[in-house]
């Protein structure tokens, strides 16, 4: 989720960095928060505003409640993302999202 830009909307396919080094969070505490905030499996998600000094914080709306992330923090979800439909009545395509690199 980390690289999604305003606007974006998806659902949660996962969450956690499969024992990845994080710089500010233990991997398995960074993943026991994100779940205690709302990012489960299915949860819709939609990214709300992004900072102005390179794009981080991320602001997100996780169901109905609305929360600030770092991007870094956002790393450790995985997300199935949607492009907005350009016209009513149009289907949204979906596009995966790979949190590696």
């Amino acid at each position: 989720m980390s690289r999604a830009a305003k606007g974006e909307v998806g659902r949660v396919i996962r969450v956690g960095l499969d024992g990845a080094l994080h710089d500010s969070l233990d991997p398995d505490e960074l993943e026991r928060r994100l779940l205690e905030i709302g990012f489960v499996e299915g949860a819709r998600v939609e990214i709300l505003h992004e900072g102005l000094f390179g794009r981080d914080p991320i602001a997100v709306k996780v169901d109905d409640m609305r929360v600030a992330l770092r991007r870094r923090e956002a790393e450790a979800i995985l997300i199935t993302a949607w492009q907005q439909p350009d016209a009513p009545g149009t289907a949204p395509r979906a596009v995966a999202e790979d949190r590696r690199s």
